[in-house]
């Protein structure tokens, strides 16, 4: 059993920097700041799953190494079972809908051609204020249960297992909706920022993952809410001084060289 979870761990792990290098070689340089093309549909989706695998494996992999353990419980008495990848692509397409979703906000929006969200006009204030939402959103109730859910796979398999296909396919639903939850305010600021930028992808799944698996990572709440009002309002205010952000229309901050 130790072995199978290793190897188990080592291929969640393997899936994970395999994503990343895709990720890396498909959007290097394509980091254009807040209101990013997101291109096609077809394009999008594929790498918007990509980028989840990417920054979602090694948060989850405290619970999809805990569903493989009793599934492997479970064969070892004759009883049905699914493989883990269906579980892990469950809880993928999940994501890939809140994808889907806000991919459709963004045609919409741009089908508005509202002139305010110019960045030079107002988009900095909109962006400054939706990491001040993400902020806010960290210290609700909702965002405590959905946490709490993340950080507890024993509770969840344990009290909440389902056999057969049917049942991985509704747990893989379950604790990605979960998932979704405790998380999509991280994930709207890394459209704020720039959805193509592998910076803030790093940035946010580092955040994602202090939160839902370092010890004491749910006391992490009030401290990333208060960092992301106050980053919030620092881009309102001064988006040309905000560390990482490339500006529409500029060279990202890094980049630029001092006369």
């Amino acid at each position: 059993m130790t072995a199978r979870f290793t190897q188990q761990g080592a291929l969640l792990l393997g899936a994970a920097l395999v994503a990343w290098i895709v990720t890396v070689e498909r959007m290097s340089g394509m980091d254009m700041g807040p209101g990013t093309d997101l291109g096609g549909l077809g394009w999008f989706v594929g790498i918007w799953v990509t980028m989840m695998a990417a920054m979602m494996l090694p948060s989850v992999a405290p619970m999809v190494l805990l569903f493989d353990r009793v599934a492997g419980e479970q064969a070892k008495r004759d009883r049905p079972v699914v493989p883990t990848w269906i579980f892990v692509s469950t809880y993928l397409a999940v994501w890939a809908v809140y994808g889907l979703g806000a991919y459709g906000l963004y045609r919409g929006i741009r089908a508005l051609d509202v002139g305010f969200l110019d960045w030079r006009r107002g988009g900095h204030y909109v962006a400054g204020a939706a990491l001040a939402a993400a902020g806010l959103y960290e210290l609700t109730p909702l965002k405590e249960m959905c946490l709490r859910h993340c950080r507890s796979p024993m509770h969840f398999v344990l009290g909440g297992w389902r056999p057969g296909l049917r049942g991985a396919i509704r747990m893989g639903l379950e604790h990605g909706a979960y998932c979704v939850g405790c998380c999509w305010g991280l994930m709207v600021i890394l459209f704020a920022l720039g959805v193509m930028s592998l910076f803030w992808m790093g940035v946010v799944a580092a955040l994602i993952f202090a939160q839902k698996v370092l010890p004491y990572g749910n006391r992490l709440t009030r401290p990333f809410a208060l960092l992301f009002v106050a980053a919030g309002i620092w881009l309102a205010a001064a988006p040309s001084t905000f560390p990482g952000l490339t500006e529409p229309g500029k060279m990202p901050n890094q980049m630029r060289t001092t006369p």
